[in-house]
């Protein structure tokens, strides 16, 4: 039979059940990496996987994005062998990403154990004795209840409480050596694949880096770890133990047994006392004469829109008048628009606004002046002349949401004091066991796929294909200041995945099966396929949801 080799555009001839990894000697040194793993028919699965019929294969590095999922999953197996033989009887917790590593703890008995730096080098010693022997990962199906009791003999509780909600007939499992365990994606072909790594002992645990200690220096100089951020995840990781919903299958068996209305109650009452927090610090901050200035800053699809309207009732109940300007209308003309390296306008560039016009009016607005606001036309893609002026009295305060909100240049002649900071991003706690996180990006463009098909008429293919450019601009216009921010707000929500699973699910399965973004889709889906849906009507109308699912009572 042939296979397309999209890498090298040649069909190669093969026998029913080779490999996809036994097509790499006969592309005679015309792959210029060594690939973790390939695209077969747009789908991404592992080196091993056997070919019985026709297909495309597309292989991939490790310094793909996909490439680097495989990786940094096949590290974490790795790191769960290493736990079992370093410290027998404890449990690894993988709890999410952060500072570019995976920020993880040791627990026996629900309680984090205190690590040495003795414990972080015997656990390195033994990673790099699982890269030194070269073991394969081994790929196994079996039925779900054999799974359970494996599960079950090696204390991974979260994933058989996962399996026992799930209901499916088989389920697939990976094992190293004498220990098994599962991804929701597929692993290298051995341990001889991960090259590099690092341990870093950080705060209760460590931090897990898919670098070697050299550059992990390096990146840890340019984005040290976010101390806010982290007060943020761990906030919400122990609202998630208090309500004993710590990873998917708890979700799901509180679906099954219709508990969904207390937890999405608590969920958003949670929210709500949260933005109050937010609220008084900035009523406080006013009573010293300071804070004239609201910024609400965030990344794509992190509801800063209701976070914002929210806020704003907030402040109304301590007694301060919420205006609000939108960062929009200080967009330059767009002929001044600077251009990516693409030649594309670069709308999420800082210098796509007139920061000049903004300072100017702010400097006025803090001083008492009254100012006209600028209008612009998206459509004309230039500024028009309206009548909206404004001028801020004694209890009011200005408000104002956009993704550079944290940027120092953007407010650069107003003095720190008059400013309050807000960041906003949906930091997601929810595991899918304690090896497997749920990605805070993957939460956001869900998001981002239902809302723009909803209100921009956006298919979920051009979402997918918008998202890398979307990610390098939060990389460098957002995330470099979100420790700048006086106050965060997580706007994840514990339930939201089940309640977003039958709005988003119908838009994937239209992504083309012959278009590179499908591998991305059919992820996505097999992300959700874990869930329980949850119904939209038990969503109230002011839930940040709503931004996304509609049925506001908010106006957008």
């Amino acid at each position: 039979m042939k296979i397309y080799c999209k890498n090298t555009d040649e069909y190669l001839s093969m026998l029913g059940g080779e490999k996809v990894i036994d097509l790499i000697p006969r592309l005679k040194e015309e792959l210029p990496f060594r690939p973790i793993c390939a695209y077969v028919n747009n789908k991404t699965e592992d080196l091993c996987f056997p070919l019985f019929s026709p297909k495309q294969v597309e292989f991939l590095s490790d310094e793909s994005a996909t490439g680097k999922r495989v990786y940094v999953r096949s590290l974490c197996m790795m790191l769960y062998k290493a736990v079992t033989e370093v410290l027998p009887g404890t449990t690894l917790r993988i709890d999410h990403s952060i500072a570019g590593g995976h920020y993880c703890r040791i627990t026996k008995d629900d309680k984090t154990l205190e690590l040495t730096k003795d414990t972080i080098v015997d656990l390195k010693n033994h990673l790099q004795g699982l890269i030194d022997s070269d073991i394969p990962f081994k790929r196994h199906e079996r039925l779900t209840k054999d799974v359970i009791d494996m599960y079950r003999d090696q204390g991974l509780h979260a994933k058989v409480t996962l399996l026992e909600t799930l209901h499916e007939l088989y389920t697939t499992y990976y094992k190293l050596g004498n220990i098994a365990d599962g991804f929701y994606g597929p692993l290298a072909p051995s341990t001889g694949f991960i090259k590099e790594f690092d341990l870093r002992l950080y705060k209760d645990g460590f931090m897990l880096f898919p670098y070697n200690a050299e550059k992990t220096s390096e990146m840890l100089q340019k984005n040290p770890p976010q101390e806010k951020m982290y007060k943020a995840f761990t906030d919400q990781l122990r609202f998630n133990y208090m309500i004993r919903v710590r990873n998917v299958g708890e979700l799901n068996r509180a679906v099954q047994e219709k508990r969904t209305a207390g937890l999405i109650n608590v969920a958003e009452a949670m929210h709500e006392k949260l933005i109050g927090r937010i609220s008084d610090e900035i009523a406080d901050r006013r009573k010293e004469g300071a804070a004239g200035i609201v910024l609400v800053a965030g990344p794509s699809s992190s509801g800063k829109t209701t976070s914002t309207k929210r806020l704003a009732i907030q402040l109304a109940t301590n007694l301060i008048s919420p205006k609000m300007i939108s960062l929009d209308d200080y967009f330059v003309n767009r002929e001044n628009t600077p251009k990516d390296e693409t030649g594309d306008y670069d709308f999420e560039s800082l210098y796509a606004l007139d920061l000049e016009r903004l300072n100017s009016d702010l400097k006025k607005l803090l001083a008492g002046e009254e100012v006209n606001i600028p209008t612009y036309s998206f459509e004309l893609g230039r500024r028009v002349e309206k009548d909206k002026r404004m001028r801020l009295e004694k209890d009011d305060v200005l408000i104002m949401e956009g993704i550079h909100g944290l940027n120092p240049e953007l407010t650069h002649a107003i003095h720190t004091d008059d400013i309050f900071k807000v960041y906003v991003s949906a930091l997601t706690t929810l595991k899918i066991d304690n090896h497997n996180w749920i990605s805070t990006s993957d939460n956001r463009l869900l998001r981002r796929i239902v809302r723009d098909y909803k209100y921009r008429g956006t298919s979920a293919l051009e979402s997918i294909r918008r998202w890398p450019s979307v990610r390098r601009g939060e990389e460098k216009w957002i995330f470099p200041f979100s420790e700048n921010a006086d106050a965060t707000f997580n706007s994840s929500l514990i339930f939201e995945l089940g309640v977003m699973k039958e709005f988003a699910l119908p838009l994937l399965r239209e992504v083309p099966r012959d278009n590179v973004a499908y591998s991305q889709a059919f992820r996505l889906m097999k992300l959700l396929s874990y869930f329980e849906s949850i119904p939209t009507n038990q969503i109230p109308s002011t839930s940040l949801l709503r931004e996304f699912l509609g049925g506001s009572s908010f106006r957008y």
